[in-house]
């Protein structure tokens, strides 16, 4: 361990505009994906859910099947292409993981990071400013794919038969809060794998593993965050088709099922929600005792 002499601190907008001059690329590929997930989003809320919809409409209406016709190939385009965009929304946390574990550990083991604590910055204001400035931007750009991809759901929700059900696990996470806290879940990950293995590749492969544990772990607990609601006998068999059945079985020869309403969306969003970040802080506090570790004790 080694203990290194405090410089005289930087501004932090100083420290802030080299960050972002050093990750410009990633800042155009970021703003990229942004754009062309924006685009996609607002097709389809727009005119690929306007013409699914109407090919359900013609196909729920048909009464002679030998001369029944429908814009079949809009249907599957509308629901191939909420697949691509839900699925590539969602993977946002796992490559914001990817992203921070390979550039912390970029920066440890190329000796960039000890440069700047001796030259322009101490440690600690260092791990600070990598930490907020892509929080901010992670957690902006997320929350409006978030957004977008609410609306689009939205606009297919009752209209066209094969939509997603609001618990469907990627659309669920996609259309609420708990896609902006699990990025920065991913991000804090990330930089504490960083931290610890100082290597660039195994940094990457580490944060996105911890990030796919927390996700996990999440799946596992989703459920159980909020109170259920129990149906017996014929009540099981009349549940609506927006609930979402959680477990069932029998006592005594009769059915149950405990199961969520769509009451609970935001419920089990916000428990969700907040329990991800409560992770991120323990994950962020492993990065500053990481980082303590690391070099010793310096000043802020």
């Amino acid at each position: 361990m080694t203990t290194l002499t405090a410089p005289a601190p930087a501004p932090r907008a100083h420290l802030t505009r080299w960050l972002l001059r050093l990750h410009r690329p990633t800042l155009y590929v970021w703003a990229g994906l942004l754009l062309a997930a924006a685009v996609l989003l607002l097709l389809l809320r727009g005119p690929l859910a306007d013409a699914a919809a109407d090919a359900w409409r013609q196909y729920d209406s048909c009464t002679d099947w030998r001369r029944c016709t429908y814009d079949q190939n809009a249907i599957l385009r509308y629901k191939d292409w909420y697949n691509y965009a839900t699925l590539a929304v969602a993977a946002v946390p796992f490559l914001t993981a990817a992203w921070a574990g390979g550039a912390f550990g970029k920066e440890l083991e190329s000796g960039t990071a000890k440069l700047a604590w001796t030259q322009s910055s101490t440690p600690v204001r260092w791990l600070a400013v990598r930490l907020a400035v892509p929080a901010a931007a992670v957690a902006a750009g997320t929350a409006l794919l978030v957004w977008l991809h609410h609306l689009a759901w939205a606009a297919g929700d009752d209209r066209i038969d094969t939509a997603k059900q609001w618990y469907d696990v990627w659309t669920f996470h996609t259309n609420g809060p708990t896609l902006p806290a699990l990025a920065l879940c991913g991000l804090a990950a990330g930089a504490l794998t960083g931290l610890l293995s100082r290597r660039t590749l195994p940094a990457l492969g580490l944060g996105l593993l911890l990030t796919g544990a927390v996700w996990t772990a999440v799946q596992l607990l989703l459920p159980r965050l909020w109170p259920t609601r129990t149906s017996t006998g014929k009540a099981f068999f009349a549940l609506p088709n927006s609930s979402w059945t959680v477990r069932t079985g029998k006592h005594a020869e009769v059915p149950y099922g405990d199961y969520h309403p769509a009451s609970h969306y935001w419920p089990l969003q916000l428990t969700t929600t907040a329990l991800l970040l409560a992770v991120t802080a323990l994950l962020t506090l492993g990065c500053f005792l990481a980082l303590r570790r690391l070099t010793g004790k310096t000043t802020a």
